[in-house]
């Protein structure tokens, strides 16, 4: 039965033009080096705003997400593509090249956020129980693809564990809140770097080496895209999106078939879109071994950046801003979960005499993705940015598996 809806503009047409022009207005003034808009931003998250100005439209019968069929197309389009497009960056070899110090702080970034999951979990579990009492720990599963990997994980994890969209956009604000605070700490560290790393005992020429390379690097690759760069970056996205769809239906109509006592649909793998998101994330990391990764000097990831922020839009259109107050227990949830990440990493870096720099952006590339880690790496040498970026795409290749993991952990935990 179609939903009869009695929101203001209802043409999807018009929705989708007034969704781009706000993105477009938030990031324009996002780039604003002085003034109202620098202070402004100083305090309040880009990507918030993103949520928040649709959900407002929702909330006011501007608009009316639950009828509008936006966000199933950028569900099932836009995500995949970015997700290809995200992961054909990586640079396997520029990672290995930062040394052993920076992969082993940035997995244990990784395993701080999925240990934090199942503490917080168990923690607010003795201390509130409410707050983690039946489908919470869907919730948090769009969490862990967050601070694992980026946006586009979290919407994956939304999808493969069917997060309802208020309890969603209560996780967003999580993420959102307590993510900034944690930045907001890293980027003050920063400013003490020297005093850490006398702490650690940490050997930095390495990172001093690093800058000149990258200087380097970004000469010989970035270019202004011409129009076959960016209709080969399409084609290479929309192809391999293309191609998880139709991967992803034969495949799941032949787990279909198996026997039911093998239990399948309990590890998501009889959902249709769950493969999609598998193949996609599959085949940009194959791709990011060929010449297509070339294609990120024309601005790969950009593109992949802005369906994103497209779909993050669209899922807006769902929330309900009443509903973000009705459960403040989910912020200590999520304090406790940033508590056991951070601790996490504060003592591996000290155990294995890892810069501050490696522990700082090793951590951002999860918690804050491509969107903030190289603003963290930055605080350090703006030559240093790239690195950020380099880890933050290695995380959306891990987002999804290791969110996914985490998920079915949690869920046992709430049984």
């Amino acid at each position: 039965m179609a939903i009869v809806s009695t929101a203001l503009i209802t043409n999807d047409a018009v929705v989708l033009g007034l969704l781009a022009a706000v993105l477009g207005a938030v990031f324009w003034t996002a780039s604003r080096t002085e003034g109202f808009w620098k202070r402004f931003y100083t305090y309040v998250p880009a990507l918030l705003l993103c949520y928040l100005i649709p959900s407002i439209f929702n909330s006011i019968g501007l608009i009316d997400g639950d009828a509008s069929g936006l966000y199933p197309m950028a569900r099932d389009y836009l995500l995949p593509t970015s997700l290809v497009l995200l992961c054909i960056a990586i640079d396997f070899g520029a990672i290995v090249r930062l040394g052993p110090k920076a992969i082993i702080m940035f997995l244990t970034g990784t395993i701080g956020v999925m240990l934090g999951a199942l503490v917080s979990f168990t923690a607010m579990d003795f201390i509130h129980p409410e707050t983690v009492a039946g489908e919470t720990w869907r919730g948090m599963t769009t969490l862990a693809g967050s601070w694992i990997g980026g946006g586009a994980n979290q919407a994956a994890m939304k999808e493969v564990f069917e997060v309802e969209a208020t309890m969603f956009g209560q996780f967003v604000a999580v993420d959102v809140l307590i993510g900034s605070l944690w930045m907001a700490v890293l980027l003050f560290l920063a400013g003490r770097a020297k005093a850490f790393d006398r702490w650690t005992g940490a050997d930095v020429s390495a990172i001093e080496d690093l800058q000149k390379s990258i200087e380097t690097y970004q000469a010989e690759h970035s270019r202004i895209p011409t129009s076959t760069d960016l209709m080969v970056i399409l084609g290479v996205g929309l192809g391999a999106t293309g191609l998880s769809h139709f991967l992803a239906g034969p495949l799941v109509a032949w787990i279909g078939t198996l026997p039911a006592a093998w239990r399948l649909q309990d590890f998501s793998l009889t959902s249709n879109f769950f493969w999609i998101v598998v193949f996609a994330t599959t085949i940009g990391l194959l791709l990011s071994f060929t010449r297509a990764r070339t294609l990120e000097g024309a601005g790969a990831s950009k593109i992949g950046s802005a369906m994103l922020y497209m779909l993050v839009a669209t899922i807006g259109m769902h929330m309900d801003l009443a509903a973000l107050l009705d459960r403040p227990w989910l912020f200590l949830l999520g304090f406790i979960w940033i508590l056991v990440h951070g601790g996490l990493m504060l003592i591996v870096a000290k155990l294995i005499r890892a810069p501050l720099f490696f522990m700082a952006v090793g951590s951002q590339a999860n918690i804050g993705a491509a969107a903030s880690a190289p603003v963290v790496a930055s605080a350090f040498h703006p030559a240093l940015a790239p690195v950020g970026v380099l880890l933050a795409v290695l995380g959306y290749a891990l987002g999804t598996y290791c969110a996914y993991i985490t998920g079915l952990v949690l869920r046992t935990l709430a049984t």
